[in-house]
Formats: structure tokens, sequence, C-alpha cells
């Protein structure tokens, strides 16, 4: 692939094991149409959402594109008594990156990070590289040579 995201040159350096995956010539804008443009299972396909803690600390957290964050379970997973999503006009000043391209990989900052517990279901997982139109997709091992993260259930029970 010609085009690289900052999420692959950093994987690159590392010399980290990855699998890039383009849905740019898709109308593709959801997680879930994504997942689906890419012939992907939703539940392995994972969305990044940055929070606010009542501290004013930030957290991440990844979670299947088909599911919804717990806010609530979230909190206590990183000892919160409460927290709220970031606004998206907020996210780049943040995070360096813009809504619907947020890769816990790269971020200005290096900020806790919580998968939910789904992810341990399969070998690999995808989630965005950093730009709208491309995922990488790697191992839970992979991934946590990149960043620090923990596991917790984080989303909604249904």
């Amino acid at each position: 692939m010609a085009y690289k995201t900052n999420v692959m040159r950093i994987l690159d350096r590392m010399k980290i094991e990855y699998k890039v995956h383009s849905y740019i010539d898709t109308k593709a804008i959801s997680g879930l149409e994504v997942a689906n443009a890419l012939h992907q299972n939703p539940k392995q396909v994972f969305k990044t959402l940055v929070t606010v803690g009542k501290t004013n600390k930030y957290y991440v957290f990844l979670v299947p594109v088909a599911d919804e964050l717990d806010l609530k379970k979230a909190a206590d997973s990183v000892n919160e008594k409460a927290m709220v999503m970031l606004k998206a006009a907020d996210l780049l000043a943040i995070t360096g990156y813009i809504h619907g391209g947020c890769s816990p990989i790269g971020m200005k900052k290096s900020f806790f990070t919580t998968l939910d517990q789904s992810a341990t279901n399969f070998e690999t997982i995808i989630f965005s590289a950093g730009k709208i139109g491309y995922q990488v997709e790697m191992s839970l091992e992979e991934l946590k040579k990149v960043i620090r993260f923990d596991l917790a259930e984080i989303v909604c029970s249904k």
C-alpha cells in the first residue's frame, strides 16, 4: 500500500505486525457501515472513544462498533466516580485526531486505555488507523507493545 497513516508509520518503526484495511472507496461512515464495507465481523471491529472523568482526566475506550460504551462501567473500570464523552469539537485539540479517524495509537499524549473484554474472543482486532478510510488489524499481544491498556467489561448490557 502506498499510503501510510501516522499509526502505520509508528507500527512500522516499532516493527509491529499489522494488516491494513481500506474502505476509502465506500460511503461507510458509522462503525457498523465500516465493518460491513470491510466484510468483517462487527464484534471484531472496534471504535475508539475518548471520555473525561470527574477528575478531568482523559480516558480512551475501545468497544465493538455495534455496541455502546456504558459510562458507569467505564468509570468504574478506571476508578472514576463519573465520566462523560469528550465533545467532538475538543477531540482534535486533545488527541490530534478527528471524529471518525481516532486511533488509540499515536495520540498527542498517552492516555489510560481500556479495551472491552470481548477483544479476547479474537486472534486480532480491527480499529482506526488514524485517518478516515483506513483501519489496522493486529493481535492484542502486538498492540500491548505499542500502548498500555487494560481489559474490562465496558459495554451496555443487551
